[in-house]
């Protein structure tokens, strides 16, 4: 966050010939959405005299109550590095109002921002670390994606090998333009997927700056002849794409989920965080893993996580503690995949860490060995839970966690609920090529 004024952001918008500003908000589903201005009718922006029509957003209100305003976030402000040098296009972070001045309900941003403020309460800030991954993908002779990649790399491979080491090493560039600190970037294990990790930051920021990384990522994908896709799991037999949460809570300075006390280095508080995520993963799993493809990429043999359980020492559950101390101390949870709305990621995964704390959930032992190798008697004996297998079974699983509907809103929560229901009935009447195959000549 650049901490710019009002006065900073037009005297800015001057001095860099910034023709155009994009007015950018996000929907329920995590896609972006702007309205685009001139650099003149900048101050009416600014005084929040933007308005859109929010019964055409889905999730949003109906048409007798669709005036909406638009109040745009002064320290969001950034150039986009890929658009022209003369009559420069900027863009910054809006939130959604009531005609009566009101933060609107429905506005992910805005469900954030109550999470943090219950975290602010508590004397709490809170830090986040995304692991984002994509796949680059070719396009047709139409300019249209496809599924289809001519390399073979794996993990950490590089040129020639990875045939998008070009296109990252540019988007790396442009991130790094807009202000973002990218503190690593590599091919992933499947072909043609990649992953780049930015700066650790408060939440906040944070979320901004996935939307912001999304949006980059796309773009100069495309100038490379490539579809970028945060699709879960597009492809059938190899691993599907993650967005790892990493997350610690902060007071006065000082990491408090830090305890060198601790065997594992882990203070209460944190423990209690891990309770309170375990005690809730599964009422979360509809906004953490939101589409009909997110669950096959929730199945065993590609490292993503598939049981409720926490580690030190390994992968394979759902909650890892990484090995770093001290101030990096942290909790990685793995199951987010990378088409989730980040804004309501995060507010669910930081309400359901103050439960813990708030409530003194204490965790289950740790799990040390892999869980994946274990036998469902095993995994019985130590009370190792499943997630949803399924996007209608996270959906229920939502409808049940009174706790997580309200951290998302009655508003939100409600329409999200009717919307994913409606996906998974289109899903179900859906009749695929594999029942075809699996099917048509045999019965």
């Amino acid at each position: 966050m650049n901490g710019y004024t009002r006065e900073d952001v037009i005297r800015l918008v001057q001095e860099e010939d910034v023709e155009f500003i994009r007015l950018q908000f996000t929907d329920m589903f995590g896609n972006l959405k702007n309205i685009a201005i001139t650099a003149n009718q900048l101050e009416r922006a600014l005084d929040n005299r933007c308005m859109f029509d929010g019964s055409a957003i889905d999730g949003f209100v109906k048409v007798e109550e669709s005036d909406m305003y638009l109040y745009p976030d002064c320290s969001t402000l950034a150039v986009f590095p890929w658009r022209p040098q003369q009559g420069k296009v900027a863009r910054m972070i809006c939130d959604v109002h009531y005609p009566s001045g009101e933060p609107f309900a429905g506005d992910p941003r805005y469900v954030l921002k109550r999470a943090i403020a219950e975290a602010e309460k508590m004397g709490y800030v809170f830090r986040v670390g995304p692991e984002c991954e994509f796949f680059l993908f070719n396009t047709d002779e139409n300019t249209l994606p496809t599924t289809d990649t001519h390399e073979q790399a794996g993990y950490f491979d590089i040129g020639p090998l990875d045939f998008g080491e070009n296109a990252r090493r540019d988007i790396v560039m442009t991130l790094e333009d807009m202000g973002l600190v990218v503190e690593a970037s590599h091919h992933e294990m499947a072909p043609a997927q990649h992953e780049i990790d930015f700066r650790y930051d408060e939440a906040l920021v944070t979320a901004d700056n996935i939307m912001t990384f999304k949006l980059a990522v796309r773009t100069i994908a495309k100038r490379h002849g490539l579809h970028a896709t945060f699709m879960p799991k597009p492809k059938y037999g190899v691993n599907g794409s993650g967005m790892h949460i990493n997350m610690s809570l902060h007071q006065e300075g000082r990491n408090i989920f830090e305890d060198p006390g601790d065997p594992m280095g882990l203070s209460r508080e944190a423990h209690w965080f891990i309770g309170g995520i375990m005690k809730h993963i599964s009422g979360m799993a509809a906004v953490t893993n939101p589409l009909v493809n997110s669950y096959k990429r929730l199945v065993p043999g590609f490292e993503a996580p598939v049981y409720i359980a926490w580690s030190a020492t390994n992968r394979s559950p759902l909650i890892r503690i990484p090995s770093v101390k001290g101030e990096g101390t942290r909790i990685e949870l793995r199951s987010p995949d990378s088409a989730a709305n980040p804004y309501l990621t995060l507010a669910v995964c930081l309400r359901a860490g103050l439960d813990g704390i708030a409530n003194r959930i204490e965790p289950p032992s740790s799990v040390e060995g892999n869980i994946f190798s274990m036998t469902d008697q095993e995994r019985e004996r130590l009370n190792i839970r499943q997630l949803p297998g399924t996007l209608i079974e996270a959906v229920e699983e939502l409808k049940k966690d009174s706790f997580i509907c309200d951290a998302l809103g009655p508003h939100l929560a409600g329409k999200y609920i009717e919307a994913k229901e409606a996906e998974w009935h289109r899903y179900r009447s859906h009749v695929s090529e594999w029942e075809i195959q699996e099917y048509l000549y045999r019965y």
